[in-house]
């Protein structure tokens, strides 16, 4: 079995934790669980794989985990806005310009119903 697919079984954070032999603080695993393995994700992604052994390929993937950890360590969710959810409501966002395009919200009560 590879390491990557190994990785692709795993099911909470603590198994990744565990499988990589990161060490970790239950504490901030509890706040920022998803938030650390979406980062982790962010990085994986940014490697390139084709070529690499399966040593190397667990190395950097428990490097990556410990630094999405890291990550986490010395911040908040809220000061990373991994999310999108949090990033749209990231008060230094720059916002659209008045008169910009957007949504209108159009009650269902307003809709009607043409060729019947």
């Amino acid at each position: 079995m590879s390491v990557l697919a190994d990785l692709e079984k795993l099911s909470s954070a603590e198994d990744f934790f565990s499988y990589l032999k990161v060490d970790y603080d239950p504490a901030l695993l509890r706040v920022a669980r998803l938030h650390i393995l979406k980062r982790m994700g962010k990085y994986l992604a940014a490697k390139d794989f084709s070529t690499a052994g399966e040593e190397r390929v667990y190395a950097e993937a428990r490097e990556t985990l410990a630094a999405a950890y890291r990550d986490f360590a010395a911040s908040s969710p809220l000061d990373e806005r991994v999310f999108k959810v949090l990033q749209d409501r990231d008060p230094n966002r720059a916002r659209p310009a008045a008169g910009a395009a957007h949504k209108a919200f159009v009650p269902l009560d307003q809709l009607t119903v043409i060729g019947r």
